[in-house]
């Protein structure tokens, strides 16, 4: 059964990673112009080993708040907690997976793969065995020594997230990843996470704008308000593993899209005329 959580639940001491009252302001766009209020009082725990989807409109601020949580953009207020450590700047324990790939084109897929590591100093034979586990698990094994022009755009993806994975992060932060791609490939690339996941135990914080995709991956979704971006419900799934693609076609999954999408205001609540 779905279970309906709070959306201004206080944050746990006990959580893997807090988001305690967090707020994010820009300056206006040109010299007088009003502030951007782009995220408000933004609270949430989640649990080590979780699945968070960040659901919402475009320039709702989840990117915003997937970037503040990296470390890589300053909260105007409140607090940002990971493993217990208050994030102040990017972190070396965590990973980061763009829209789009961003592969280094005169790289072959392995040493993409292997950059990170190069960049901390431990490009080892344990990190080479590594990239190339993940490489297998990907179903890119054969093309450790292709260059990204010969890859599909799933397969880019695919490296970009054994990149990301190779160092093996504590939290792995997911801004749209599967966006630009295909649906069929879309719906692969949603299984194989989730493959990955299971085998690797990260904790992952997904930002996207599908809702099918949110509630498919997630263990709970985060359903944000326009600008300013507000948590406006929290969903648990309650959906068992493994996930399958039938699992779209039942009525529990029905169900869950239907609230996030009246959450969205694309659909009306039930009941409601």
């Amino acid at each position: 059964m779905t279970q309906a959580s709070s959306a201004g639940e206080g944050a746990s001491a006990n959580s893997f990673g807090v988001l305690d009252d967090v707020g994010k302001t820009f300056p206006g766009s040109s010299r007088g112009a009003p502030e951007v209020v782009a995220l408000e009082r933004v609270t949430y725990s989640f649990k080590q080993g979780e699945l968070v989807s960040l659901l919402g409109p475009s320039g709702c601020g989840k990117t915003t708040l997937l970037r503040i949580l990296a470390g890589m953009t300053a909260a105007s207020s409140g607090r940002v907690e990971v493993r217990g450590r208050v994030v102040t700047g990017p972190q070396e324990d965590f990973g980061f997976v763009f829209q789009t790939p961003n592969l280094l084109p005169w790289r072959t897929v392995l040493a993409n793969v292997l950059f990170p590591m190069e960049i901390a100093g431990k490009n080892d034979a344990a990190a080479k065995k590594r990239a190339l586990e993940l490489l297998e698990l990907v179903g890119l094994a054969a093309f450790a020594k292709s260059r990204p022009h010969q890859l599909s755009g799933g397969m880019k993806q695919r490296v970009a997230l054994c990149r990301a994975l190779v160092p093996q992060p504590s939290l792995l932060l997911m801004d749209e990843p599967f966006g630009a791609l295909d649906e069929l490939t879309r719906m692969e690339m949603q299984d194989l996470l989730l493959d990955i996941r299971r085998v690797a135990g990260t904790t992952v914080v997904f930002v996207t704008h599908s809702i099918s995709e949110a509630i498919y991956l997630a263990d709970e979704v985060l359903v944000f308000s326009k600008r300013p971006g507000r948590v406006i419900d929290r969903i648990r799934t309650e959906l068992a593993y493994p996930r399958r693609p039938e699992l779209r076609y039942t009525p529990e999954f029905t169900a869950l899209e239907h609230r996030a999408g009246a959450g969205l205001g694309v659909v009306h609540a039930r009941g409601a005329p």
